[in-house]
């Protein structure tokens, strides 16, 4: 290779530039030879449960779970010093995998470069005592590969239980291949080799240019011409100036003996191999259907074909009792149950979902309970809500299941099911959404995650005709009694999704809502619910304008030492500086319209009036967002225009002022001391929550 390279370029140059040439060459490649016909201690280092048996050097034994590692006595030249530029290398070594009469064999045998010694940090079994479960796949292992796998593993994606593969710093390998050899007479077919059969192997590897070739064959046959491996392979960043180079193997459960019967090395003579001695050695072949006639054999298929029974007629029991259960059960069932019975899921597969509800799966918590994020066979992600049989958790679970469980529109969260695994014990399986709530990409957080101000006007859209669909769209007015930022999902695509109904409440269309319980969120309810504790479509069209002025504006609707959301933005309409109410960091992006902005701030203030009677229906909110003319309503003509006419007039001026200056939006104190109100206090103030 290089050597030949450099003899070349001799002949033709000039003697003192000859004499540089060689100068230069030993003393950057240092050249390597080395030929074992056999081992002794003096030439390699040994760790683990490597030992050299009659100068066959011996990796495993009759062990499970080891790891046996021997290298060549010292570190050689791998890398220019300074330099990206690797040096090239053959090798070859002839190898067998002994099984053992008793045992079924594996796991495997890898031939490394690697810049340390030992076996601390690696593990046996599928690892072979390579890496472990921690550092395989680090980049800073700086270990050269090439495995001899008896075992497949699909956690490595290994093409099957016999290959060849080349790894770089982890054991998913770079390119593999069935283990075998091309042959040159014939069809010029592929002929596979079974690795831990007992035979003798022989294994040429050849490094140059940057590129990596594999061969084998049975041992005493010449070497195929054409490689089991071949590839492009740049080890400048792998390899450190200098490395051990040697072999690494182990066992698991699996047990097999691995071997090195030769090995020749060197930087320089791609024909060193030829001195390997391939003939007179021992086989390691066991005979004919001995593992089948052993007595270890036959006690074992004995013992396990007895345990089968065992096990067959115990599992026979087990689905019996079952099926008596289920029975039983399906006896016990409470109305409800029935009526929903449709979207019941299996509690074994949500509970497999979320890793036995892992902690590492919580991806958020309620006011009943925690949320966990799952992931269905087939690859479907879901959110699981686990909700507590206290505080009324009975409640907000038939909320959900008999209102979101029946509707669909692609702007509310999609409800897949639920589930009881016990009397108080209730789960409810929602889509998943990618992008997690809508408060989290407007308030507090930095400028990579958060929402710019088309994404906001679209999510603001999105929602209006979730709630629109809830009071118009569907069989029954559904009030949904809590519509706030986090409870507005985004899906992946980062559409806005309405969804947590442990609020909601059904009734025909004309009828009035019968619950006079004050239930919402502070901030967020109408003033009339503190005086009547009783919902409406316009009290969620109130919920909606605050909605629209805190993602607009970026702040909560109650924030400490400042006003209430609504009253601030009131008096910048009235300064005439509505526009600086837009949330500052969009402010100073530019990308927006002002006339918009007065706009959309105009109809958040309308929605959000204390008089119920001002307000917009759902559907007039929605004309707005789309730029369309209410035609169903004669007195008026535009409802932008209306909007401003409405903020503006004298009456709404009076009142808006009033309510600011001596019936202020509740505080948290206020309706904490009221003895009126029996309220149960966190974040939000709900039934069925």
């Amino acid at each position: 290779m290089l050597k030949n390279m450099i003899r070349h370029k001799l002949k033709h140059a000039h003697p003192l530039a000859q004499l540089l040439m060689i100068l230069l060459f030993f003393n950057s490649t240092c050249a390597i030879d080395f030929v074992f016909n056999g081992f002794n201690s003096s030439e390699v280092l040994l760790f683990g449960n490597a030992t050299i048996d009659s100068r066959i050097l011996t990796l495993t034994h009759h062990q499970t779970f080891s790891i046996g590692r021997a290298l060549y006595k010292e570190k050689i030249p791998t890398k220019k010093p300074n330099s990206s530029f690797v040096y090239p290398f053959s090798t070859s070594f002839i190898f067998a995998m002994a099984p053992y009469e008793d045992t079924l064999p594996g796991h495997g045998l890898v031939f490394i470069f690697t810049p340390v010694t030992g076996i601390q940090g690696t593990s046996s079994a599928q690892h072979l005592g390579l890496f472990n479960l921690t550092n395989n796949g680090n980049s800073n292992n700086h270990v050269l590969g090439v495995e001899f796998d008896v075992f497949m593993n699909q956690e490595f994606d290994d093409i099957n239980a016999n290959h060849v593969g080349i790894d770089i710093n982890s054991l998913k390998s770079s390119v593999s291949n069935d283990s075998g050899y091309w042959q040159d007479d014939g069809d010029r077919s592929f002929k596979e080799l079974t690795l831990n059969s007992g035979e003798n192997y022989q294994v040429w590897i050849d490094y140059e240019d940057s590129r990596m070739n594999v061969t084998m064959a049975p041992v005493g046959r010449k070497r195929p011409s054409r490689p089991l491996l071949n590839v492009s392979l740049n080890l400048s960043e792998v390899f450190e100036d200098e490395m051990f180079v040697g072999f690494t193997s182990a066992t698991g459960q699996l047990v097999e003996s691995h071997k090195i019967l030769g090995w020749s090395f060197s930087n320089e003579n791609i024909s060193l191999s030829d001195e390997l001695i391939t003939t007179g050695l021992p086989s390691f072949v066991l005979p004919k259907d001995s593992i089948f006639k052993s007595k270890g054999f036959v006690a074992g298929f004995t013992v396990g074909a007895f345990l089968v029974i065992c096990v067959l007629v115990l599992l026979a029991l087990v689905l019996i009792e079952r099926k008596r259960l289920r029975e039983r059960k399906r006896q016990e069932m409470e109305d409800w149950e029935l009526e929903f019975w449709p979207h019941r899921m299996v509690y074994e597969e949500i509970e497999a979902a979320t890793k036995g509800f892992s902690e590492e799966n919580v991806i958020g918590v309620g006011g009943n309970g925690k949320v966990y994020k799952g992931v269905l066979r087939g690859g479907v992600e879901i959110a699981v809500k686990r909700i507590s049989h206290e505080n009324d958790g009975l409640r907000e679970f038939l909320a959900e299941v008999s209102s979101l469980g029946r509707l669909k529109q692609r702007n509310l969260v999609g409800l897949r099911g639920w589930c009881k695994k016990d009397v108080g014990s209730f789960l409810l399986v929602y889509d998943y959404m990618e992008n997690g709530s809508l408060d989290k990409r407007v308030f507090d957080c930095d400028e990579r995650k958060m929402l710019s101000y088309e994404d906001r006007i679209r999510i603001i859209k999105d929602v209006a005709f979730a709630v629109l669909y809830l009071h118009e769209g569907w069989e029954a007015k559904v009030l949904h009694r809590d519509i706030k930022a986090s409870n507005v999902l985004l899906d992946k695509d980062m559409n806005g999704r309405l969804g947590d109904f442990g609020l909601a409440r059904m009734h025909s269309h004309g009828q009035v809502a019968s619950t006079t319980k004050l239930v919402g969120t502070v901030g967020y309810m109408a003033p009339e619910v503190f005086k009547t504790g009783r919902a409406s479509t316009q009290t969620d069209v109130y919920m909606f304008g605050i909605l629209i002025l805190e993602v607009l504006c970026g702040r909560r609707p109650l924030e400490e030492g400042k006003s209430p959301l609504v009253e601030w933005v009131w008096q910048l309409m009235v300064q005439g500086q509505l526009v600086f109410s837009l949330d500052e960091r969009l402010r100073t992006k530019g990308e927006f319209s002002e006339q918009e902005v007065e706009r959309l701030m105009h109809l958040g203030l309308l929605c959000a009036y204390p008089e119920p009677k001002v307000r917009p229906t759902m559907r007039q909110v929605m004309n707005v967002l789309e730029g369309k003319n209410d035609e169903d309503d004669s007195e008026i003509e535009n409802m932008d225009s209306y909007l401003l006419q409405q903020l503006k007039s004298r009456d709404i001026l009076s009142e808006y002022s009033q309510y600011f200056n001596y019936a202020s939006h509740p505080t948290f104190q206020d309706i904490g001391n009221s003895s009126s109100m029996s309220l149960t206090w966190s974040e939000s103030v709900v039934e069925g929550r």
